[in-house]
């Protein structure tokens, strides 16, 4: 049997991210093809011991939490990346792990440094063999290629929702283990010493079932008022093209995109987007896109699933009037 495969976990206040389940999904079918490889987790600082067992149902064996205070306290990328490095060599690790998230990929980045081995990132699958084959994402999405990987320890990032979160109730809960890693001072330098939480009840984009996505077409900062309706009454979130953030519309942190976040909602719909590759590689793992546009020829029409060539501003509001209506 191979060594352990092991995956970096992120979590905030309580819960996973998303992204991680979906790696620990991917790491959970690559143990399979390696004949049983266990799989353990490194979870850094906050609440994580509290819910860490609950992992078992994730395929994770033991999950290791890192609470020295000097490392948790606040992230640190080259510290949070010696952890992991050190949890490999502590393990005898045959893969390392993390989500293709801008903080995954960054610490992934800085345990390969510390351990000199190359990484792979925004992989999608994986064949195991000497050496492993796998195909990845490039160009944010645009092109896939097929790669080779052969190094001592694998390293891997794993594209967001490439894979479905697996989750198998009557798993056994996962042992959980406090693990001390070797940081020096130097490791600590560069750290986060902020952070701006969004508004209370504000639905992440990142999370959210309905993203109601807005471009060009709304015209202006002020008529987002009529897709911030819609959003509402579902429960949904705003997301923007870049052109909306450039005209300084709406924050960078609502943009939807391959210089913004890709999402993965049951429901998108897309007011007055055209659809730009950019944009598109941001939406298209949505599992339903609604696209509201008077040109029937944009690019955004290629990937959406209904389609309604209309102005939004009143097709919008038309959408929020039947939803209230049906809710009496």
């Amino acid at each position: 049997m191979s060594g352990p495969i092991a995956v970096f976990v992120e979590h905030a206040a309580g819960e996973v991210d998303r992204v991680s389940l979906e790696t620990l999904a991917f790491a959970r079918g690559l143990a399979t093809d390696l004949g049983g490889a266990p799989v353990e987790a490194l979870l850094i600082g906050g609440d994580a011991a509290s819910f860490a067992s609950t992992l078992g149902g994730h395929g994770v064996s033991t999950a290791n939490i890192v609470d020295d205070p000097a490392i948790a306290a606040a992230y640190a990328p080259a510290a949070w990346g010696a952890s992991l490095a050190s949890l490999a060599a502590a393990r005898g690790a045959s893969a390392l792990l993390a989500p293709g998230s801008d903080r995954g990929a960054e610490v992934l980045a800085h345990a390969a440094a510390r351990l000199g081995l190359p990484l792979a990132a925004n992989v999608v699958s994986v064949t195991p063999g000497d050496p492993w084959r796998l195909t990845r994402q490039r160009w944010a999405g645009s092109l896939l290629e097929d790669a080779t990987l052969d190094a001592p320890i694998r390293l891997l990032s794993v594209a967001p929702h490439a894979v479905a979160v697996d989750v198998r109730a009557g798993s056994p809960a996962a042992a959980v283990a406090t693990f001390a890693p070797v940081v020096s001072a130097s490791d600590l330098v560069v750290r986060v010493t902020g952070h701006e939480a969004p508004a209370r009840g504000e639905v992440s984009l990142s999370d959210a079932k309905v993203v109601v996505g807005g471009g060009r077409g709304v015209g202006s900062a002020a008529a987002f008022s009529e897709l911030e309706e819609l959003a509402d009454l579902l429960g949904g979130a705003i997301g923007v093209s870049r052109v909306v953030t450039s005209n300084g519309w709406r924050p960078h942190t609502q943009q939807v995109g391959q210089t913004g976040q890709r999402i993965a909602p049951d429901l998108y719909i897309a007011c007055g987007i055209s659809g730009a590759i950019q944009h598109i590689v941001g939406c298209k793992a949505a599992k339903r896109i609604l696209a509201i546009n008077t040109d029937p020829e944009s690019p955004i029409m290629s990937i959406a699933d209904y389609a309604v060539i209309g102005d939004l501003h009143a097709v919008v509001p038309a959408i929020s009037a039947e939803v209230r209506r049906r809710r009496g």
